[in-house]
Formats: structure tokens, sequence, C-alpha cells
């Protein structure tokens, strides 16, 4: 039974989970970023946090793995916003993390 309980509560944290990691090539990844300049014109603002235990659903609290089969989801960065799945703006402060839009929300489910 706690074997169980071990397991059902890891999955439901897995859900909720933000961890990414950064490939090298367009081809590996599941989604493109962008990284904007202003934070009006981002899609989310992003704080990159230092602990994974840290992470939080889906409000721009995200954790960057060492290793790729630890991430949720592999992104890669690009030159051009047009080239992008999701525009990002890192933010200094962990209170700032937000959804600008929530059209492209579905996108880190």
């Amino acid at each position: 039974m706690k074997l169980f309980l071990i397991i059902f509560l890891s999955s439901i944290c897995s859900l909720c989970s933000q961890t990414f990691y950064s490939v090298d090539h367009s081809y590996q990844s599941d989604l493109k970023i962008h990284v904007v300049d202003y934070e009006y014109q981002a899609d989310i603002l992003v704080y990159k946090l230092k602990n994974k235990y840290e992470v939080k659903g889906n409000a721009g609290l995200w954790y960057f793995t060492e290793q790729n089969y630890q991430a949720d989801f592999k992104i890669f960065f690009v030159e051009q916003e047009y080239q992008s799945d999701l525009k990002v703006f890192f933010v200094k402060n962990k209170y700032q993390a937000k959804w600008n839009s929530n059209d492209k929300k579905h996108l880190l489910f």
C-alpha cells in the first residue's frame, strides 16, 4: 500500500512539474522558445528556479535539468520571434512569474 501511495504521489507531482532541458538543435525540441526584450512582449514571464522541489504547476516557475531524460520539456532557443512556439521573458523575482497570454498555456501541459 505504501508503495502504491508513493508511486501515485510521484505521478501527480510530475503532472504539475515544469522541468526543462535546453537542447542544441531544433529538431530535438518539444518547444521552440524566443526570449523577448520586454515583459509586455512575452506570452509567459519565467523565473528560473534553483531547486526542483520548488516547481509548482504551470505558473512560469521553471527548473532547468542537467540531463535531457529528467526534463518534462526539451526546449530550443531561437533567434527570431516568428520561429518560436512561445515567447518568454526571464524575471528576477519569483513572484513576477505568470502568464501574460492564456492562449499558449496549453503548450506546457
